[in-house]
């Protein structure tokens, strides 16, 4: 198995070039690879009679990066059964080289480092920044948002073009303000070394780049990222420690109850709206809440949030095979019969009943649903929707018997029972009971308001009119420009 013996170029120009690595170049016989002429110190070289063989015209014939390094690897391999290979690259091996690391991969050929200067020492110096405070070295080829660490100093590396520049302000204009400063560094630690610091929204357009190009992007106060979910449960914690605030100090997860149902409450009721911007807040309404009770469970020892959020991730995997899996589903349907199966594997056990799993704790029309939808599984269902309807007058009927005995108590009963039956109704016809029944809250809204406006617009109240004038009232309501969604 022959060998390829892999060597820094350098940083920049022929003064960055390590001694070692000058004289290894000049004992080559032959032509030496290099991954591209595009570094300052080939040309010289070059004047002192080395000749290089490029692989330019690999990145002309491919327009994905990982393509273009897999066919140089070929190639290098290629070559290498039936030579030695010196094979040189921009910097040291080591750093931000694909190709080496795909060489050292491989089975085929042996892989000697033989060194090389980075030129991290020259932008640490140029910068005038220490790494050991927090640092961050990122291939703007390749990076996605959420692997950067905006609290670090942060450099990208491989900045070769406009495009690449304005790939990185994009992202990072997802974190930071358009004003926010950052640094361009060309050439680090070279006579052509060039430092230019630029707003962010600017940095594709402020200055030239080339492949000797990176990007300093100083860290963020942590104020500054308030957005991120790091800074919430920072500040939840501190609400809950020592010097926080006495009222979210002494909750519990009992004394909280009542506030998770209010907020998701009124999210649906912002939803019913279509009101964006407050679906935003009572979103973060909803978090507060999630975010409470797990710093409670970690006051605790119980749990934290991080319990929760690996809870829902894996819960979120293992009931969609179809996504993270081999399993295979034709439609929403079967993805539901999934999730039920899946969910029944998880609970081991087999509850005492079927309709254990629906909890006593939902709204009285919800719960109906569910124990419904329950029940019919096993087949205890109506066979048609007209059953279904007789049995609602048939309730309704009840009801009307309980009244003419004047039966407070039987008349409740029967009046669940028409309700229920109303609920069953719904079901059948996919009709969810409790968005329905909110649109007709909403229309009843919007129209007795309607009617109060009216009133007013001519120095009345509606205490001041009969039944009838009312009626009349409700009826111009139901017909105004502004019709309600109902």
């Amino acid at each position: 198995m022959n060998t390829i013996s892999i060597v820094g170029l350098g940083a920049g120009d022929i003064e960055q070039l390590p001694l070692g690595i000058y004289r290894k170049l000049q004992k080559v016989e032959g032509a030496i690879y290099v991954r591209t002429m595009g570094h300052p110190v080939i040309s010289e070289l070059q004047k002192e009679g080395l000749a290089f063989e490029s692989f330019d015209s690999v990145y002309e014939a491919h327009d994905q990066f990982d393509d273009v390094y897999e066919a140089i690897v070929r190639q290098l391999v290629e070559a290498a059964k039936h030579q030695h290979v010196i094979y040189a690259v921009p910097g040291h091996p080591m750093l931000a080289e694909r190709t080496v690391q795909l060489l050292i991969a491989s089975d085929e050929v042996n892989v000697e480092i033989k060194g090389g200067q980075s030129y991290l020492d020259d932008l640490f110096t140029a910068l005038k920044i220490d790494p050991i405070e927090g640092f961050q070295f990122i291939d703007a080829t390749s990076f996605v948002r959420d692997e950067l660490q905006l609290q670090h100093h942060l450099i990208f590396s491989q900045v070769y073009d406009a495009m690449m520049a304005s790939e990185i302000k994009l992202v990072l204009l997802e974190d930071l303000p358009p004003e926010y400063k950052v640094t361009v560094v060309t050439a680090a630690g070279s006579s052509s070394e060039q430092l230019v610091t630029v707003p962010l929204e600017e940095l594709d357009r402020a200055v030239a780049v080339n492949n000797l190009t990176s990007v300093y992007v100083p860290p963020v106060k942590r104020g500054s990222l308030n957005h991120q979910f790091f800074r919430l449960r920072e500040v939840i914690r501190t609400l809950r420690g020592p010097g926080g605030c006495p009222w979210d100090q002494k909750q519990t997860h009992d004394s909280l109850r009542k506030y998770l149902i209010e907020e998701a409450y009124e999210f649906i009721d912002a939803v019913n709206r279509e009101d964006d911007e407050h679906m935003v807040e009572e979103l973060g309404d909803v978090l507060l809440q999630v975010m409470l009770h797990s710093q409670i469970g970690e006051d605790d020892g119980f749990f934290s949030v991080d319990d929760v959020i690996q809870s829902v991730t894996e819960k979120m995997i293992r009931r969609h095979p179809h996504v993270f899996g081999q399993a295979h589903v034709d439609n929403a349907e079967d993805v539901l019969t999934n999730w039920d199966e899946i969910k029944k594997q998880e609970k081991g056990e087999e509850p005492e009943s079927l309709l254990d799993s629906v909890p006593t704790s939902f709204p009285a029309l919800l719960q109906a649903e569910d124990l419904q939808k329950k029940a019919s599984k096993v087949g205890f269902d109506w066979d048609n929707v007209e059953l279904v309807i007789e049995k609602v007058e048939e309730e309704w009927e009840e009801f009307l018997e309980a009244k003419e005995a004047d039966n407070k108590a039987e008349m409740e009963k029967e009046f669940g029972d028409w309700l229920f039956a109303i609920a069953n109704v719904a079901r059948h016809y996919k009709i969810n009971g409790e968005t329905a029944l909110q649109r007709t809250n909403h229309k009843f809204r919007h129209r007795f308001a309607s009617m109060e406006r009216q009133a007013n617009s001519v120095n009345r109240t509606l205490d001041d009119y009969s039944l009838e004038e009312m009626e009349q009232l409700w009826v111009r309501a139901k017909y105004e420009k502004e019709e309600d969604k109902g």
